[in-house]
């Protein structure tokens, strides 16, 4: 039996009950345009399921054409597109685009911060989502949490990282805040589409790259040329968010604002435990056909050197930008509010079975 099908087939059998008054009532298909290429793991599977879901809820009032990066050629360029008006809707990254927004990074993650279930606290009982709006509301735009994949792998290394002196002059694919770390830290930093990162490190044009963890790594073939696979630091709850033209939105019944409202929070649920499921899948398979790919953690000193730079590029952020310090600060807060109960609780968990 298929779940995905019997749940769309429940979820249009209730919206008949208050959408079979309005078939005649007029129709609309959004456009919308993601950073990942077609068929992609995971992060396309959480567009389609969007899109259905949408489509299910509204009795077919409402559909949502899906366009991957191969189709309009700008995998890092959704924010512009979206808003410019050329797409209604896009599913991208905000840390992709802190060039021309610098405040959007901390809306997918922070080196050292929050963990997914504390991102999605932050984001929908700690004031999270307001301070989005505040941001990209200026732009024509609405951001909503668009799924996590949770805590993300600190990279593919070709040699191991035994010191901060190795990290200098590493040619490295990291995005967002961690890029700035990692370049204060002597690493050459470059950010690629995921299209690209295979190609880049087979031909040594980088030395190592983060992308995600086993469940989207598995399939790029990372492991066939870079042995070395790090715990993460710097993405422990990466989101991925939903961006919406604000005229796009305005123009559509209240009704469908609330259908794509709850698809869109159903869609990032459902990535951030697919994402678990199917890590859990790849790294049991990694592991036993390729043995010899060797699991690392940073060392301390290295973990001390990014913490140290991770706190002191977040205070001059914090200084230069009064709406930078009111994000940080918030989430920062959240933090100290909520990890006491995340270490006593899962953490505390965690380390009692630690042999199982």
């Amino acid at each position: 039996m298929n779940l995905r099908k019997s749940f769309f087939a429940a979820v249009a059998v209730a919206a008949s009950a208050f959408s079979a008054s309005a078939l005649a009532q007029e129709t609309y298909t959004l456009s919308l345009a993601q950073t990942w290429g077609p068929n992609s793991p995971i992060l396309g599977e959480t567009t389609e399921h969007f899109a259905d879901m949408v489509e299910a809820m509204s009795d077919g009032r409402l559909k949502v054409r899906v366009d991957a990066a191969n189709k309009h050629k700008a995998p890092f360029g959704i924010f512009d597109l979206v808003r410019t008006g050329q797409y209604d809707m896009g599913h991208t990254a905000s840390y992709y685009y802190k060039g021309t927004i610098p405040n959007a990074m901390y809306f997918t993650t922070i080196p050292f911060g929050l963990i997914a279930p504390e991102m999605y606290a932050w984001f929908y009982h700690g004031g999270g989502m307001e301070l989005m709006q505040k941001v990209y509301e200026p732009h024509g735009l609405l951001s909503f949490p668009g799924g996590n994949t949770g805590n993300q792998m600190g990279g593919w290394f070709r040699k191991e990282i035994n010191s901060v002196e190795d990290l200098q002059g590493l040619k490295m694919r990291t995005p967002g805040f961690a890029g700035e770390v990692m370049s204060e830290l002597g690493v050459a930093v470059t950010n690629l589409p995921p299209g690209e990162l295979y190609t880049a490190l087979e031909r040594g044009t980088i030395d190592a790259l983060e992308w995600v963890g086993p469940a989207l790594d598995f399939p790029m073939g990372f492991h066939q040329i870079a042995k070395y696979y790090y715990s993460g630091w710097q993405e422990p709850g990466a989101e991925v968010q939903f961006l919406i033209n604000n005229k796009t939105w305005e123009k559509l019944p209240a009704d469908l604002q609330n259908i794509l409202t709850v698809a869109m929070r159903t869609a990032a649920y459902d990535m951030y435990i697919q994402s678990v499921h199917e890590s859990g899948i790849a790294w049991d398979k990694m592991k036993e056909d390729y043995p010899d790919v060797t699991h690392k953690v940073f060392p301390p000193e290295v973990i001390e050197a990014l913490r140290e730079t991770t706190d002191r590029l977040l205070a001059e952020a914090a200084e230069k930008d009064p709406l930078a310090k009111e994000i940080i600060t918030s989430q920062r807060d959240y933090l100290k509010q909520v990890r006491p109960w995340i270490n006593i609780s899962d953490k505390a968990y965690l380390n009692s079975v630690a042999g199982e």
